[in-house]
């Protein structure tokens, strides 16, 4: 198999295991955004040989099924979920998450346009 061939089945298969059914069905996200940064750790000496080119993932989630959790238990529900792929030689080395609930968003989000608003008052009074 050539490295683009297992780089597009592996993106399928990962992405496949990520947004399926299993994770869809426990955690009914309202956001689920998937990063693909295997290209920035290629070079790394832990993937020289590696059987797959797709290996590390950002996961971005937000669910009510995190709601009153902490931080590592909503991880451990995600590597729960994800336990096949991350245990398959060749399947994700590593994966970064970030894990919110929509009222955790919501505030994220409303506090983002308080930022920007504001540097945009900033930017306009020292030009005039």
């Amino acid at each position: 198999m050539t490295p683009v061939e297992d780089a597009v089945r592996s993106k399928a298969r990962i992405t496949r295991c990520i947004a399926s059914n299993q994770i869809t069905e426990a955690l009914k996200p309202t956001t689920l955004e998937i990063y693909n940064d295997s290209s920035n750790h290629a070079h790394h000496k832990a993937m020289q040989g590696s059987t797959s080119q797709e290996t590390h993932f950002r996961v971005v989630i937000t669910s009510d099924a995190f709601t009153s959790k902490m931080q590592p238990a909503r991880h451990r529900m995600v590597y729960a979920l994800l336990k096949e792929e991350l245990d398959r030689a060749g399947g994700i080395h590593a994966l970064q998450l970030k894990t919110k609930t929509p009222a955790e968003e919501e505030s994220q989000t409303a506090r983002e346009k308080v930022e920007r608003d504001k540097a945009t008052t900033e930017a306009a009074s020292s030009h005039g």
